[in-house]
């Protein structure tokens, strides 16, 4: 029988599946819509819908460095037992080895991963392991070199963590210090050009109305706001830090002396920016009690 839109629209608002999913089920069922419903949970396709509200905010970050080129990928899970699962690990690091072949998380999510698309495979993932997962991010790095460096691992290459650091040189070990460094300080940028220019504005202006506060002269003033903001890019960007390895010299003299030029750095941290709901114990099997 012929399957109308009517229908398809119907089977994918009751189930979440997609367009092409719930046709499908519609035509292997003879437009029977309960048959259709039970199609698409036996293939785990409407599981995997019923999933993909909950907030996924635990996973893990994987990095990959090939030559001159780094990528780390952030591939979110609900919670932190799944990034221990190592059939998910294993699905991570595919997906990382796929990116990079791409430029950017579109590019990522439409690529080819054994027969059929990143995403199609996070979604049967989804219904495999039963928790909402999802392609996050995604960032590259390019450089005559590129280190990587994992904090918190839970396999090679993956954790909670993950830095690439580009540079110029031959040291990486000192390389791989700074990228180290980068993933416990967290710099905002690599120097103060890199820096956001309103990010910038926006603490000159705290700091200066913070000094005029102290009722001195205009001129005392306009010292007061230069070594604070002095001080302000020595707290946020990568080379003007103290480095960890060694606080007595910044992170771009320690490069410097190694023979060094850092030329860009990316940190990804899991689940960094999202927030989650938190309920209390009495909330959730309230919930519950509500089916």
């Amino acid at each position: 029988m012929a399957i109308t839109a009517a229908q398809v629209k119907e089977l994918r608002t009751s189930t979440g599946a997609g367009m092409m999913d719930a046709k499908k089920a519609l035509t292997e069922t003879d437009g029977d819509m309960e048959a259709a419903v039970d199609w698409l949970r036996t293939k785990g396709l409407a599981k995997a819908a019923k999933k993909s509200g909950r907030t996924a905010a635990e996973g893990l970050v994987a990095v990959k460095v090939e030559g001159g080129k780094g990528v780390a990928v952030e591939i979110n899970s609900e919670t932190d037992f799944v990034a221990k699962n190592a059939d998910f690990q294993q699905m991570v690091g595919q997906i990382a080895d796929v990116a990079l072949t791409v430029d950017d998380v579109d590019g990522l999510k439409a690529a080819d991963l054994n027969g059929k698309s990143v995403e199609s495979a996070i979604t049967d993932k989804i219904a495999t392991i039963g928790e909402n997962m999802s392609l996050r991010r995604m960032e590259k790095v390019e450089g005559e070199q590129v280190v990587a460096y994992v904090h918190n691992a839970a396999t090679d290459g993956m954790g909670k963590i993950g830095v690439l650091v580009a540079f110029k040189g031959d040291d990486s070990a000192t390389a791989r210090q700074i990228a180290m460094h980068v993933a416990a300080v967290n710099p905002a940028s690599l120097g103060e050009e890199d820096l956001d220019p309103a990010l910038v504005e926006r603490e000159k202006q705290v700091l200066s109305d913070q000094a005029r506060e102290s009722g001195k002269p205009e001129q005392v003033i306009e010292k007061m706001i230069e070594g604070r903001m002095k001080k302000y890019f020595a707290e946020v960007t990568l080379l003007n830090q103290p480095f960890v390895v060694n606080p007595d010299l910044t992170v771009g003299d320690a490069a410097k002396e190694a023979g060094i030029e850092i030329v860009k750095f990316i940190r990804i941290e899991v689940g960094e920016g999202i927030e989650v709901e938190k309920e209390d114990f009495a909330a959730e099997v309230a919930k519950a009690a509500k089916g």
